[in-house]
C-alpha cells in the first residue's frame, strides 16, 4: 500500500482534539524546500486558501506547506499557523525584509460533529501539525484513520471517514504517493478490505442508478443513487439540513514536473476520486487535489513521444494511487459516537 511519505523529503503531521464537543483536526503536508505544486478544484461546493496563487500564470511556483483542515471555512484559519511555523524557519517566498511563506489549503466540512459547532481548528492546531511533521524522520509512518482532518469526517453522513495514503514506484524510479482525507457525500464502490485494482473494484456493483426515484426499481442489482445518499428525517421532525461534504487530496512526486505540469497531473488524479466513491465531484463536495513536485528525477524527455509517453504513465499512476489512498481511509476509519450522532465503520456487519 505504501504511503505519501516513500516520496523523499515528504513528511506529514496530525492533530485534532475530540471529546468535550470536539471532533476536528488539522492535517499538514510538509514537502521540502524548492517543491513546485498546483491544485485542481473540481467539487461544487469548496473552502479553499491561496489557491490561486498556484495556478501556472501567477508568479510563485514552489509550495511551503499544504494544510488539510476541518473546519469548514473556519478552519482555513489553522493555515496561518502553519505559515507562522514556516516563517520562523526561513521557508518562503523571498521578499525585501523575510520571507512570505506559500501554504495553500483546503477544508472539511465537519462542523457540529462533536457537539459544538464553535469547536474548530485554530491556527495553533495548523503550527502544531507542522511541527509534527518536521519532526518526523524520512519515510515515517503516516497516521491513519481518525486522525488530524480525518477526525470529524464522514461518509454520506453516516459511516465514518478518515485519512488514507498509498503510493507506487514507477520502473524509472519515479515515486507517487497520495493522502486523501474521505468526507465524501458518496459511498465506496470497492469494499474496505479489497484495496487492491482490479476490473470489478472500478465499475459500480450495479447498473446506473436512476435519478429520478429514490426506492429500489423492481428488477435492479442495487439501490438507486438517491436511496444510497438520502439523509436520515431530523430528530426533531423538521427537515435535515443539506450534506456538506468534501474529499481532499494531496498528490507528491519526486518527478521533475512544472507548475503547468502538476495542473494537469492534479486534474487526472480527480479520476482516482471517482472510481473510489459514488456520486463525487457534486454540488455538495469540495473535492480538491493538490499535486506537489520534489524536483528529483528527471523524465524522459527526449522527444515529443517520450515526454508524453512519461506524463501520461505518472498520471495514471497518480489517478490510481488516489483511489488507493481513499479506499484506506475508509478502511482505516474507526466507529464515533459523539453527542451530534453515531458514525459506524462502513462494510461492518
Amino acid at each position: 500500500m505504501g504511503a505519501i511519505t516513500d516520496v523523499p523529503g515528504v513528511r506529514v503531521g496530525h492533530q485534532q482534539k475530540s471529546g468535550d464537543g470536539w471532533l476536528t483536526g488539522v492535517t499538514v503536508v510538509l514537502p521540502p524546500p524548492g517543491t513546485c505544486g498546483s491544485v485542481d478544484v473540481q467539487g461544487g461546493g469548496p473552502a479553499t486558501h491561496e489557491t490561486d496563487a498556484l495556478d501556472p500564470t501567477t508568479l510563485v511556483s514552489a509550495v511551503d506547506a499544504v494544510v488539510l483542515t476541518g473546519g469548514s471555512a473556519y478552519g482555513l484559519a489553522s493555515a496561518a499557523g502553519a505559515q507562522r511555523w514556516c516563517e520562523e524557519n526561513g521557508r518562503g517566498f523571498a521578499v525585501p525584509g523575510g520571507v512570505v511563506p506559500i501554504v495553500p489549503a483546503a477544508a472539511i466540512f465537519d462542523l457540529g460533529r462533536g457537539g459544538d459547532f464553535s469547536a474548530r481548528p485554530t491556527p495553533d492546531m495548523g503550527y502544531a501539525a507542522t511541527a509534527a511533521a518536521a519532526a518526523q524522520t524520512e519515510g515515517h509512518d503516516v497516521g491513519r484513520g481518525n486522525v488530524g482532518a480525518g477526525t470529524g469526517a464522514v461518509m454520506a453522513r453516516t459511516y465514518k471517514g478518515g485519512v488514507g495514503t498509498a503510493s507506487v514506484t514507477l520502473e524509472n524510479g519515479v515515486v507517487v504517493g497520495a493522502i486523501a482525507v474521505v468526507n465524501a457525500l458518496g459511498l465506496p464502490l470497492t469494499p474496505p478490505g479489497n484495496r487492491e485494482p482490479s476490473a470489478r473494484s472500478v465499475v459500480p456493483p450495479h447498473e446506473p442508478p436512476n435519478l429520478a426515484s429514490s426506492a429500489r426499481e423492481p428488477g435492479s442489482r442495487g439501490p438507486t443513487l438517491d436511496a444510497r445518499i438520502r439523509v436520515p428525517d431530523s430528530p426533531s421532525g423538521g427537515a435535515a439540513p443539506p450534506p456538506l461534504n468534501t474529499t481532499l487530496v494531496v498528490v507528491a512526486t519526486n518527478a521533475v514536473l512544472d507548475v503547468a505540469e502538476c495542473k494537469r497531473t492534479a486534474a487526472a488524479s480527480h479520476a482516482g476520486i471517482a472510481r473510489a466513491l459514488n456520486p463525487s465531484h457534486t454540488l455538495a463536495d469540495g473535492d480538491t487535489v493538490f499535486c506537489l513536485s520534489t524536483q528529483a528525477v528527471a523524465l524522459d524527455r527526449s522527444d515529443e513521444a517520450a515526454r508524453r509517453h512519461s506524463l501520461i504513465t505518472l498520471q495514471s499512476a497518480a489517478a490510481d494511487v488516489v483511489r488507493l489512498a481513499i479506499l484506506d481511509g475508509v478502511a482505516s476509519a474507526e466507529a464515533v459516537s459523539t453527542a451530534a450522532g453515531d458514525y459506524g465503520v462502513f462494510g461492518a456487519r
